[in-house]
């Protein structure tokens, strides 16, 4: 996906993910948009943004790959964007809150099918090629995923870098300001997000127990299942 426009302010994001990849005075640039390969020269996709250092004769030292996961958004947007341009002058001050199909963030599509995919393909192929992985989300995204069992930053492996808006007063403007570096191991940071967590099983057996009662009380008894003995 390209690069979502909130992310780009003054590219920050390339300039802290360079922070974890490389050394301090190394030379890099950015690249968006990069092919990834399989084995069998197939693509698993494309990488947002691809940071290369490089020596003074333009020849490539090292890489490191950076993410950039914005949210899946539930609701419509056209229908009510459309009623405004119907009449712009008296509708400016439209307020939609609470509205039905008002959008809101869907965390948990954002990070099952999309950003859990991300890493189980791409991000598998540059870990086996041993390179550093960068992932910028916004706070309220990062705060529903699971909790992430945190490395030094010598030792990891991925930097998840939580950013947010905060109001310039001064400016009247939202800036977008590095809120906290998380730092982890690849494998252990994959595992939390993709291995649910589970709830007590009693809990699940109450439920079982109602929806039984209840079909019960309706005289919907379940067929008569045969036998493996008369099946055979």
């Amino acid at each position: 996906m390209t690069c979502p426009v909130r992310f780009r302010q003054d590219w920050l994001i390339a300039e802290d993910a360079a922070a974890f990849f490389f050394p301090p005075d190394t030379t890099w640039t950015s690249l968006t948009e990069v092919r990834l390969p399989t084995r069998t020269g197939e693509s698993a996709g494309n990488i947002d943004v691809v940071l290369v250092a490089y020596d003074e004769s333009g020849r490539i030292t090292d890489f490191g790959s950076l993410e950039v996961q914005a949210v899946y958004i539930s609701g419509n947007i056209r229908r009510p964007f459309e009623h405004y341009l119907q009449d712009p002058a008296n509708r400016h001050h439209l307020d939609w809150r609470g509205q039905p199909n008002y959008p809101r963030p869907d965390y948990l599509s954002s990070s099952r099918k999309r950003l859990a995919p991300q890493l189980i393909y791409k991000g598998g192929i540059l870990h086996h090629w041993g390179k550093k992985q960068a992932v910028a989300l916004h706070r309220g995204f990062f705060d529903t995923l699971p909790t992430l069992v945190e490395a030094s930053p010598h030792e990891a492996e991925m930097a998840w870098l939580v950013y947010d808006l905060v109001l310039d007063e001064t400016l009247n403007r939202y800036q977008l300001v590095l809120y906290r570096r998380v730092y982890t191991l690849f494998q252990e940071a994959l595992n939390r997000l993709v291995t649910p967590e589970p709830g007590p099983v009693d809990d699940f057996i109450l439920d079982l127990q109602e929806k039984l009662n209840r079909k019960l009380e309706d005289g919907d008894n379940p067929p008569d299942a045969p036998l493996l003995s008369d099946l055979m």
